[in-house]
């Protein structure tokens, strides 16, 4: 990715983060003055994806740190370290959600000023979904999976604070046990995210890769592409980004400049193809003597 796509995905993640931070000042306050615990855990959330985008953006940044002589393959996994610790924290505040939903729910009571609730659950829903395809057309346009992945969050923030109108409109009209559950809903959605984010995130840390779709297309470009065999494939994710190491088996005749040239054609193919590939080891063997392939094509 250049350095212009990185800026653009950089300024979203950046942008998104202040627009959900805002969002959720104002839901929290307006919360707070509606005595509503459906608005303010919605207000919560929004902290909490506001986070999430400043991961994004943060892990976009720092990954353009040069690598030193202490972490040799660069910084990419801070970000995912960074995703981890604040989903442990997003569980906390979900279950502080639940907690304060059920005691409304046993003692239920009136909002105040429950249209001032009611707009700013219209106007928080609406830009959460603005700001969030924005981030999603440029994430598809880089292919960028962390970015994806706020992109995600932001929707379902701006889903839930349609859902919350409803539970907000249901109370309004006399139903008041409603804002109870419009807490323990957002609830829920905060702890699906947290639950994805310790998921995926641990999964990067513990260099696990589940990306078969991946190996098929990088052994579809070099044997397609090169005529050369694959002797095996490794891939894992450095925060927002995808190393591997591919082993090939070229003819045995070729000299070793020539198969230096063969590596450097495999490697830019493959980093041209796949967005996101910020390095590939690549190792050549001979075929084996008894191979019917000992020969390129």
């Amino acid at each position: 990715m250049d350095s212009r796509s990185f800026q653009e995905s950089e300024r979203i993640a950046k942008l998104s983060t202040y627009t959900l931070l805002s969002i959720g000042v104002v839901e929290v306050l307006v919360g707070q003055l509606s005595d509503s615990v459906a608005l303010s855990a919605d207000g919560y959330d929004s902290f909490g994806d506001a986070v999430i985008s400043f991961i994004v953006w943060f892990g976009l940044r720092i990954s353009r740190r040069a690598p030193d002589k202490k972490f040799h393959y660069g910084y990419f996994k801070v970000e995912n370290f960074s995703a981890l610790v604040t989903a442990i924290a997003m569980v906390g505040i979900a279950i502080v959600i639940i907690y304060q939903a059920y005691q409304r729910l046993i003692a239920p009571k009136e909002l105040s000023y429950p249209l001032i609730a009611l707009v700013t659950l219209v106007g928080a829903g609406s830009v959460s979904l603005h700001r969030a395809f924005q981030m999603w057309r440029i994430s598809k346009k880089h292919d960028l999976i962390s970015l994806k992945a706020a992109a995600y969050n932001s929707i379902k923030d701006g889903l839930a604070s349609f859902i919350v109108f409803f539970s907000l409109l249901f109370s309004y009209l006399g139903f008041h046990q409603m804002d109870a559950v419009g807490g323990m809903i957002v609830a829920g959605f905060i702890l699906s995210v947290a639950y994805t984010a310790i998921k995926e995130s641990s999964l990067v840390l513990v260099d696990a890769c589940h990306c078969v779709d991946l190996i098929d297309e990088v052994k579809s470009i070099v044997e397609g592409k090169h005529k050369v065999q694959v002797k095996g494939m490794k891939m894992r994710r450095l925060g927002p980004y995808i190393a591997g190491e591919l082993s090939i088996f070229v003819d045995g005749n070729l000299t070793l400049h020539k198969v230096n040239e063969l590596k450097i054609a495999v490697e830019r193919d493959i980093r041209r193809e796949i967005n996101g590939m910020k390095m590939i080891t690549i190792t050549a063997y001979p075929y084996p003597t008894d191979s019917k392939q000992h020969q390129r094509p």
